[in-house]
């Protein structure tokens, strides 16, 4: 007589030809609520979500590496889903982004291992603030207008602090709220750079960021920079884990998710 437990496991199996892909996406976030899905309200993540659903024929959602709030862009944002369907490259993106709106696209799909996660398996990500000190209409809601001068060294000085203080609790640039249970984040990389003489772009990268964090280290970098707030302040508010000691959070339109890293180990190879 036939083991029937064992056959039917390896039937259910053979048919488990669940696969996983990473979408690397880009988007101009003025238009929307923000990444994630709301009630009432038009995100990145529900505009992704139909696309896929539609051209797939199947229900779709889709897991971003983070979350961006209403205004924030992304240069590479990264999100997985699952599907049955084994797909290529050339041939769906063109058809996603068929059905998505100018102001997303989709730059690449690329199979990843069954476990492979957009948010927990990123290892570091990196964000820029852009910032133009001369009027320009070219530049609306994608950089922020901020025409005081500044102490460029004066900010690098103090952002070089966010670098050597390692891992540790950044409460005092985190909006109230923050869903986490802790605010531990070690930060790899902060620096201004000039882009033109009226342009200035803010860099930081970290192993994770809390809610607001890149906007209101900005914020409170730039009263460095007008010499309203010392270097020695500048480490004395990051010591304090306090919010009210640090400056405000800038506009959301400066603010860009620029890239995402992973472990290769994650990727699907051929």
């Amino acid at each position: 007589m036939f083991n029937i437990v064992p056959l039917f496991v390896y039937f259910l199996f053979s048919f488990n030809n669940t696969l996983r892909y990473f979408l690397e996406i880009s988007y101009r976030g003025t238009p929307f609520k923000g990444w994630q899905v709301q009630p009432s309200a038009d995100t990145v993540q529900q505009r992704i979500n139909t696309a896929l659903s539609t051209i797939l024929q199947q229900d779709i959602i889709v897991t971003g590496s983070g979350r961006t709030d209403t205004g924030v862009h992304a240069h590479m944002q990264v999100a997985h889903f699952d599907t049955e369907i084994a797909l290529s490259a050339p041939e769906y993106l063109y058809r996603f982004n068929a059905v998505l709106p100018p102001d997303i696209s989709i730059n690449q799909l690329y199979p990843v291992q069954e476990n492979a996660h957009a948010r927990f398996h990123a290892v570091s990500r990196r964000y820029v603030y852009y910032i133009h000190q001369v009027k320009n209409p070219f530049l609306q809601g994608l950089s922020y207008f901020y025409h005081p001068t500044l102490d460029l060294d004066t900010m690098n000085q103090a952002a070089s602090f966010l670098e050597k203080a390692g891992r540790r609790d950044y409460a005092c640039f985190s909006k109230s709220g923050h869903s986490s249970q802790t605010y531990n984040c070690d930060i790899l990389q902060a620096a201004w750079y000039v882009l033109e003489k009226d342009r200035l772009v803010f860099t930081i990268t970290a192993d994770r960021f809390l809610r607001g964090m890149v906007r209101a280290i900005v914020g409170t970098l730039l009263e460095v920079g007008k010499h309203k707030i010392s270097t020695d302040q500048f480490l004395q508010i990051i010591q304090s884990g306090d919010r009210s000691q640090a400056g405000r959070s800038v506009e959301a339109c400066g603010l860009y998710l620029y890239e995402v890293k992973y472990p290769e180990t994650i990727l699907l190879l051929a």
